[in-house]
């Protein structure tokens, strides 16, 4: 493994979308993209089975020589990541659900954030509801199984419309904006549209990839010179045919 990396990880391929954007907006930079898809989702389990699972992924990257850390999934963020950034020396970046841009594009709007139950449970994501309430309406639509069906590929399958139509059928026409609240939910932009109507998608990336630049550049960390950093992916299924379902996703366009 390369040394003097960004490592980002995820539950699955969904930080894949995360990844894409870092990349963009830091392409001298080393990344290791590592999907816990062996434990996917994140979004159904305990608060304190993620902080388990995302600190024996942050110790493994840091003993492999990582110098900064993505976690690239709302959950763990949520659940893990004041924990991580106790035990840990190093930058840490997370993400969270685009509201507060979304209800700054759409004032006066209905927004509603797509997102796992636990995101939308958790006290932050509680307190980010409460900071935007005076701004726009926020509609929650929790998702269950959504990111479970997105890892599996396959994305113009007809059950995974069926399940877009369950979720957030009820709300065509009804929303102004819709705020991408799993990482893995922008690789179905398209069949979200196709369900909910021809509205703003929002999702946290860009203000994430900013966050870690911004960080590397204050802690000295940004990689010099002019050539391409490099990027490896890697799944804690780690089969043939898991790893080429994530190079399909790092090739997607979004």
């Amino acid at each position: 493994m390369v040394k003097d990396f960004v490592g980002v990880f995820d539950s699955g391929v969904g930080g894949i979308s995360v990844l894409k954007e870092l990349v963009r907006t830091l392409p001298n930079e080393n990344f290791v993209f590592f999907g816990d898809s062996a434990h996917a989702p994140y979004g159904e389990k305990t608060d304190e089975e993620v902080r388990l699972l995302a600190n024996a992924i942050v110790s493994h990257m840091i003993t492999r020589g990582a110098k900064a850390i993505v976690i690239a999934c709302n959950t763990a963020t949520s659940a893990a990541a004041a924990s991580l950034r106790q035990r840990y020396a190093l930058p840490i970046v997370g993400v969270e659900p685009a509201l507060k841009p979304a209800c700054a594009a759409l004032p006066g709007g209905r927004v509603l954030v797509m997102a796992t139950p636990m995101t939308l449970r958790l006290d932050k994501f509680q307190h980010l509801e409460e900071s935007c309430e005076s701004t726009a309406q926020v509609i929650c639509a929790p998702c269950p199984g959504l990111a479970a069906r997105i890892e599996c590929g396959n994305l113009d399958a007809p059950d995974l419309h069926d399940l877009l139509v369950d979720l957030i059928g009820p709300f065509r026409g009804k929303v102004n904006g819709v705020v991408l609240g799993c990482t893995h939910y922008p690789f179905v932009r398209k069949q979200i549209r196709a369900v909910v109507g021809d509205v703003p998608l929002f999702d946290g990336a860009v203000g994430t990839a900013r966050q870690l630049q911004r960080l590397l550049g204050a802690h000295g960390l940004l990689r010099s010179g002019s050539g391409h950093g490099s990027v490896q992916l890697a799944s804690s299924i780690d089969t043939a045919e898991e790893l080429a379902l994530y190079r399909r996703f790092y090739g997607a366009e979004l």
